[in-house]
């Protein structure tokens, strides 16, 4: 149905994502290489880095045959340099950048005694340091009316069930800075910032080692009872990223089965 002149866009046009460049960190594999597919599907052109080369070439190339455009660049969330070249890249080729997701990220499970300093100091330069540069870069070129989404964790809400310290400060100290940098843009900018807080996802490291004693944690702590599935967190991703949250600033939603429900 279409939407008459100077009337506001339809229910399902706000999720829209056409005519939009969206940045999106940790792009090669995992969730992040899943949210890049449910972007592109949306409508929007990408931004994807990542520090695996080959990997991320991949996901652009898979994603250029439905016809976006992709900008692929190897990027290190650590160097602040590597971010704003990264979103430089964006405006070179698509000139806007409209919303960023900050999914890059890395975690170590390591008892707190035996945490080494470089260990539990790379978690933190990843996980935080990275999305507050990536921020940063991005907001300096975003209009009015776009949007940034943190990657946070529901170990940034919760207990872990391993030893996860750096990992678990550095999820929660994303969900700090989303609130402060909402304050800062929301208004004066213009730039909605949100989090969501995953729980525990079918991946690589769900189907691991530890597989049988995660599945029986996350069985005995969450409401549902199961792993999630990609699409059910790229759904809560695109919504706080699309203008269906245009009153949505400073929040993190929880899209873990009632774990932090707890």
């Amino acid at each position: 149905m279409s939407t008459a002149p100077g009337a506001a866009p339809g229910l399902l046009e706000r999720f829209r994502m056409d005519g939009k460049t969206v940045v999106i960190t940790g792009a090669s594999s995992g969730l992040g290489a899943g949210f890049a597919r449910a972007f592109a599907d949306a409508g929007a052109d990408l931004v994807l880095g990542a520090r695996r080369a080959g990997e991320l070439e991949a996901i652009a190339d898979e994603i250029r045959t439905s016809g976006r455009t992709v900008v692929a660049r190897v990027t290190d969330v650590t160097d602040p340099d590597a971010c704003t070249a990264l979103v430089q890249a964006g405006i070179d080729t698509l000139g806007r950048v409209d919303v960023l997701i900050n999914n890059a990220g890395v975690g170590t499970a390591v008892p707190a005694v035996r945490e080494e300093p470089d260990e539990f100091r790379r978690v933190l330069e990843v996980n935080l340091m990275g999305s507050y540069w990536m921020a940063q870069a991005c907001a300096r070129v975003m209009e009015p009316g776009s949007s940034i989404v943190n990657v946070a964790s529901v170990l940034g809400l919760v207990k872990s069930y391993s030893p996860q310290a750096a990992y678990s400060a550095s999820k929660a100290a994303v969900i700090g800075l989303t609130r402060d940098l909402s304050q800062q843009w929301s208004l004066r900018k213009g730039i909605r910032v949100n989090a969501v807080a995953p729980g525990y996802f079918a991946s690589e490291m769900t189907a691991g080692a530890h597989a049988e004693r995660l599945g029986e944690f996350v069985r005995s702590t969450a409401t549902l009872q199961r792993f999630g599935e990609q699409h059910e967190l790229d759904a809560a991703v695109l919504f706080l990223a699309s203008d269906a949250a245009s009153y949505v600033t400073g929040a993190t939603l929880a899209v873990d089965g009632g774990m932090s429900g707890h």
